[in-house]
């Protein structure tokens, strides 16, 4: 059987006869649930906060600054984060993630209401702290959790709930201003209600199963354990970052996620009060929508994965590149004009219609993005592990992390010594599995199989 003929199959569901029976409060999509409320609750409320355009407030300015600062900080704790997860655990690292969200909505209370600045910094700061880790945690757990045929269906199911969390927050601020036709802050009243949601976050992250725990329908075991030292994940953190293929991906995130500062920037200057309620509510119905449509369409296992793959890659960068250049015209004249649209101005079609489709493009940018690397070289090493394994090892091994170049494995030699291993493998034509595979013991000099 062909390596492609394996692929596929590995991608189709088996008939329900040859599935393992799961226990419902283990299942995969028990699991998905409990990370879809995880998001609702932290970064699904604050979306919402945000898709109000600045936060709410009358001026983008502090808000925007303070968004800077989340971001930054961000990337400083989602680089650390192999470390917290090697010591709490990924239930742990999820759970430290959701803490961080409530006091950046407490700072937006008390600037919305009483003009106080300092702990909206404050908050953003410990939002930035807690996110990159949840960001981290969650992908993981999003992309490690499901069958692979329920793969794309799952992801489309888990940003449901971030996206409800924004319709949710869109809803209540719709109806708290929508009597407010002109420029200016949102009622300081919504933002109780987010701040005793975000809250909650912590505690139903506890509901989470461990992913030893999982009972998936092939059988298979989630592993998401780091048993190297925080300094090693260090090593190989800052090892990847400087890989080409992830720098060259840089440029795919960064159009994707860039967006989200131009176009809640873009709703907070134009748009009345009510409008930007509006812009918060819709915004992530269609983003639901087009975000499912998607996921049904990259599971299509009778369509060719390449198909699939392209089609959506290119159907992407095409609508992207419109919005932005759509974006591009209206900003423009929107600098001469200096307009404030309400849903009763002529003209409001065309200047609101680009803010939604815009976060339509951050959604199905960044459920593709999940996706792709979901059906990474992972399941090549899972096939190919035990093969060529060096004389004196027995196949008794758990894979705990896997890359393009090498998978670190604990194994057990024939006089019960542990040794570590690494199954090295030498790529072949872009995008195809490695050639060959070969065991490289630690301490023992390197026999490259290729």
């Amino acid at each position: 059987m062909s390596d492609s003929q394996e692929l596929r199959q590995d991608q189709v569901a088996p008939p329900k006869e040859q599935q393992h029976p799961v226990r419902w409060y283990r299942s995969t999509f028990y699991n998905m649930t409990i990370l879809g409320l995880c998001n609702f609750a932290a970064p699904g409320i604050w979306g919402a906060m945000n898709s109000l355009g600045a936060g709410g407030a009358a001026s983008p300015k502090l808000v925007n600054a303070a968004n800077a600062l989340t971001f930054c900080l961000m990337v400083v704790s989602c680089y650390f984060s192999s470390v917290i997860v090697h010591y709490i655990g990924i239930k742990g690292a999820l759970i430290f993630g959701t803490v961080g969200y409530a006091p950046f909505a407490a700072g937006l209370y008390t600037n919305n209401r009483y003009g106080t600045e300092w702990l909206m910094l404050f908050g953003a700061a410990v939002c930035g702290i807690s996110a990159g880790v949840f960001w981290m945690a969650e992908a993981a757990i999003a992309i490690a959790y499901p069958e692979p045929w329920n793969r794309g269906k799952a992801l489309g199911y888990w940003l449901t709930y971030r996206l409800g969390g924004q319709i949710l927050g869109g809803a209540i601020n719709l109806g708290l201003n929508a009597d407010r036709d002109q420029a200016g802050s949102v009622s300081y009243t919504v933002f109780i209600i987010f701040i005793a949601i975000q809250a909650a976050g912590p505690f139903v992250g506890f509901f989470l199963n461990k992913p030893s725990k999982v009972e998936r329908r092939d059988g298979k075991k989630v592993n998401l354990s780091i048993v190297e030292n925080p300094w090693y994940e260090i090593k190989a953190t800052t090892k990847n970052f400087l890989k080409p293929k992830f720098l060259l991906l840089l440029l795919w995130i960064g159009q994707a996620v860039f967006a989200e500062a131009v176009y809640f920037t873009y709703i907070a200057l134009w748009f009345s009060v009510r409008a930007r309620a509006l812009g918060s509510f819709l915004s992530g119905i269609v983003a639901v929508i087009s975000g499912n449509l998607l996921g049904h369409w990259l599971d299509r296992t009778k369509i060719p994965l390449k198909t699939r793959s392209r089609g959506a890659f290119w159907f992407i960068v095409i609508t992207q590149g419109a919005w932005w250049t759509w974006a591009t015209v209206m900003a423009t004249r929107f600098r001469e004009s200096r307009p404030t649209y309400d849903w009763s101005s002529s003209g409001f079609g065309a200047a609101f219609g680009v803010y939604i489709f815009l976060t339509i493009g951050f959604q199905i940018n960044y459920l593709f993005l999940l996706w792709a690397l979901a059906i990474g070289p992972a399941w090549l090493v899972l096939k190919h592990f035990g093969n060529g394994a060096e004389k004196g090892i027995h196949h008794e091994a758990q894979i705990t992390q896997a890359g393009d170049g090498a998978v670190s494995s604990e194994t057990q030699s024939e006089d019960g010594e542990g040794k570590k291993a690494f199954l090295q493998g030498c790529q072949g034509d872009e995008g195809s599995e490695p050639e060959s595979w070969g065991w490289r013991i630690v301490g023992e000099p390197a026999s490259p199989p290729c």
